[in-house]
């Protein structure tokens, strides 16, 4: 029998959430998450934000992780006030997913952030974000698409060679690129798409995009590879 690989993906924390007769504190993802993983040959596990002392533990058990989107990363992250535009904080898991991220650099534990989970890969290493972008949502709560162009010769380009147009719902991106990070996509406009390390420093790579809301599973299926 063939062993998949338990990917780890962290959660939201939410104050409150609706199902059946019940409205309740929940820790929940969006189920493309976990399905986006499982359709790329791995098993989903939940991560939910714990104490960060916790987070080398928890990616032990892990053969990938991947640091999903959601709320704006607190600006005081990567010493900036705050902007009328920005989002409310979510310290809790700011915190965890920070600790989840040095865990997995130094295991080796492949890495993949997905929007806010750049971002904060960005932050982790030192790096700081717009606050407010503009052009990369279509609306309130419907994804976008525009195109994203690979950097020839970097871990990115190896998984996707060609420009794809991408589902996209975010309104951050790097401002100043973290140290020891690279570049790996460009969107038209100028915005930084992707980030990775190099490749003696294991497979770590951040998309700005969200690849679980479209069909195209080969960032997923490169994260489940490095993770087996």
């Amino acid at each position: 029998m063939t062993v998949r690989p338990l990917i780890g993906v962290s959660t939201y924390l939410e104050t409150g959430a609706r199902w059946g007769v019940w409205e309740l504190a929940a820790a929940l993802l969006p189920a493309a998450y976990p399905g986006m993983v499982q359709r790329a040959g791995g098993l989903a596990a939940m991560l939910p934000p714990d104490a960060a002392e916790h987070a080398p533990a928890a990616v032990a058990r892990l053969d990938g992780l991947v640091i999903a989107g959601g709320p704006d990363v607190d600006p005081a992250r990567y010493g900036a006030e705050r902007s009328p535009r920005c989002g409310p904080p979510a310290p809790e898991r700011d915190a965890w997913e920070l600790a989840l991220i040095d865990a997995a650099l130094a295991a080796g534990v492949p890495l993949l952030g997905v929007c806010r989970g750049m971002q904060m890969l960005n932050v982790a290493f030192g790096g700081s974000l717009v606050q407010h972008l503009d052009g990369h949502a279509e609306a309130v709560g419907v994804f976008g698409g525009h195109p994203v162009k690979p950097v020839p010769g970097t871990l990115y380009a190896g998984i996707v060679p060609e420009e794809l147009t991408v589902p996209t719902y975010h309104h951050q991106a790097v401002e100043r690129l973290g140290e020891g990070l690279l570049p790996s996509a460009y969107a038209a406009d100028g915005t930084v798409e992707a980030v990775e390390l190099p490749p003696d420093r294991g497979w770590v790579l951040g998309v700005q995009w969200h690849p679980e809301m479209g069909e195209d599973l080969r960032v997923m299926r490169a994260l489940v590879t490095a993770a087996t």
